[in-house]
């Protein structure tokens, strides 16, 4: 399929997931296992005046992680979770920053997918990176 974001797994992903609406957050499937995942601080995302909190930044790495393995396995009708995910904070997210990360699957077994990505701001400073291990199950088992 030549626009993932297309496949019915995705769609169901995109209806199902009310977080990532309520974050702000949007994606491109540029090629299975790869996504660019983004996401504008907003006030609802801040935890002082000015800086983001760190579960925001969390949250939208987490989801771009998530949905590069998710790429990788949608065409086997599969979808994935976190197992673990290992952040690191690197710079502050401030107020109206345009947060894009790169996430890329580095390795796929049978059930377990390994994944990493990096979280830039507008002026390409790499604020965050992380890595993650996803299990990944049939669509069957939620619906």
């Amino acid at each position: 399929m030549n626009d993932l974001k297309q496949h019915p797994v995705l769609k169901k992903y995109l209806e199902w997931n009310a977080f990532g609406r309520t974050l702000g957050m949007d994606f491109e499937i540029p090629e299975a296992g790869k996504v660019v995942y983004k996401m504008t601080i907003q006030p609802l995302h801040l935890a002082t005046p000015v800086a983001a909190h760190g579960g925001a930044v969390a949250a939208l790495l987490d989801a771009a992680l998530g949905v590069a393995c998710l790429s990788k396995v949608c065409e086997d009708d599969r979808i994935v979770s976190t197992v673990s995910i290992n952040i690191q904070f690197l710079l502050p997210a401030f107020l109206n920053d345009q947060l894009t990360v790169l996430a890329e699957v580095t390795k796929a077994g049978k059930r377990l997918l390994f994944v990493e990505g990096k979280v830039f701001n507008q002026k390409n400073e790499m604020i965050a990176s992380a890595t993650a291990t996803m299990n990944a199950y049939p669509i069957h088992k939620v619906l």
